[in-house]
């Protein structure tokens, strides 16, 4: 048992230490993300010290961008299902080493979730509240007590899952299945209940007529699974152009007919909101009059809502023809899918449900530089997350990083994993999960 932490400790040391090591373009890019964050942590200071008046939120918009990257970010995390599902319940041979990119993803993700509430919350110290057996949880009354559940749960999921196959893969050995297997199914579940449970936070809110409607469960999910999988596409073509990890055109292809179909009923739900919205033409259609036309002279929020309209029915477009089979129309669709998507689920949701208020009041909402400023940090902090965890784990399904070689000199094998210029044929890792 002594000997088998040791072995751990060890595996962990030297993954953090390849985390250190890369070429220019890792120290630039690790660098301009350094700064950013700091920018993020300077802005969060200020608003730790003057509270959310440093912030565009008020007593009648008290959900601004940060609830907004929050509910998109949920549905990034939850998109590591599509990766799982083709692999562990169809078989599908492509997908089978690119999984665990997708479930590293979702940790990223899952981190910035819990930063942005964090940075959201007037009073951080009283965050105690939320921890089970300690404050007053309130469960299972409250849906934000479920939220918390379902976060910490699949964070943990995927953290195991990860960390267990890569340890595995370390010293060269099968994972057993029953230790892993049961979670990966439980993960997909886990995936799809986070995004439900917080739909669930803005339809349980009956004071809010916009936001009370059973289709936005469905419309998140349809929406989790364009952006998510869209994100990873990207994600995985910038792996093989700065590694030597092969990573083959069809399965990129087949993430394309996740991102397809999805978009497809996206679209689909959204209009049909819009349709329950305006055909009916009761009076709790003001927010929707609000977001799409405008309201009383107000409508800071209309020119974002027509543009991630614009966004997703050309990136729809470009998805069911033939020419998104070239990656260059495929990556062109896949970030107005990300831009579009961001916008319709983050200010086209969020804030629309505050305007008008209950009492009829218009006030509109417009983020601060010290809230912009916080939301980059978050960004930058996600990214480099991802980053670090996909620099540790690459060598490891290469087989560049294992036990085996544990007491030759690590310089050249941390450099292994970076852009190989030899002709040799690239190696191609097999991660046995």
């Amino acid at each position: 048992m002594i000997q088998a932490t040791k072995n751990y400790f060890h595996f962990l040391w030297r993954c953090g230490r390849i985390a250190f090591v890369g070429d220019w373009r890792y120290y630039a890019w690790m660098g301009i993300l350094s700064v950013v964050i700091l920018l993020g942590i300077n802005a969060y200071a200020k608003q730790f010290v003057h509270g959310l008046m440093v912030t565009g939120m008020s007593d009648q918009v008290s959900w601004g961008v940060y609830i907004a990257n929050f509910t998109f970010i949920v549905g990034v995390a939850a998109a590591a299902a599509m990766l799982v599902i083709p692999v562990y319940i169809y078989d599908n041979k492509e997908l089978h080493d690119l999984v665990i990119f997708g479930e590293l993803l979702a940790v990223a993700a899952i981190l910035m979730c819990l930063a942005f509430v964090t940075v959201d919350l007037g009073r951080p110290d009283r965050f105690w509240h939320l921890i089970p057996g300690i404050g007053k949880f309130n469960f299972p009354g409250s849906m934000l007590s479920w939220d918390v559940i379902v976060l910490n749960g699949y964070l943990l999921l995927n953290v195991h899952i990860c960390g267990y196959l890569l340890y595995c893969r370390y010293q060269g050995r099968t994972p057993s299945k029953w230790f892993y297997i049961p979670f990966v199914f439980l993960a997909i579940g886990w995936a799809i209940s986070i995004h439900t449970v917080t739909a669930f936070l803005y339809v349980g809110l009956g004071g809010r007529p916009f936001w009370n409607a059973s289709i936005v469960g469905p419309r998140f999910l349809a929406s989790a699974f364009t952006a998510g999988p869209a994100i990873i596409i990207l994600a995985l073509q910038v792996i093989r152009h700065v590694t030597d990890y092969r990573i083959s055109d069809k399965a990129l292809l087949t993430l394309r007919s996740i991102v397809q179909v999805s978009m497809l009923i996206n679209v689909f739900l959204l209009f049909n909101e819009v349709f329950k919205e305006f055909y009916t033409r009761t009076s709790h259609v003001a927010a929707s009059n609000y977001l799409y036309f405008g309201l009383h002279g107000f409508h800071a929020l209309v020119p974002w809502i027509w543009t991630a309209i614009l966004f997703n029915l050309v990136a729809m477009f470009i998805l069911v023809l033939p020419m998104s089979k070239s990656l260059k129309y495929l990556n062109v669709a896949c970030v107005l899918a990300i831009v579009g998507i961001w916008i319709e689920k983050g200010m086209g949701l969020v804030v629309p449900g505050f305007i008008p208020s209950p009492l009829g009041e218009m006030v509109e909402y417009t983020p601060s530089l010290n809230e912009t400023l916080v939301c980059l940090g978050i960004w930058a902090f996600g990214l480099l997350a991802y980053t670090l965890f996909l620099r540790m784990s690459i060598p490891i399904l290469q087989g560049r990083i294992t036990k085996r070689n544990e007491g030759e000199s690590d310089d050249h094998l941390f450099a292994a994993g970076q852009k190989s210029d030899q002709t040799t044929t690239p190696h191609v890792a097999t991660t046995h999960i």
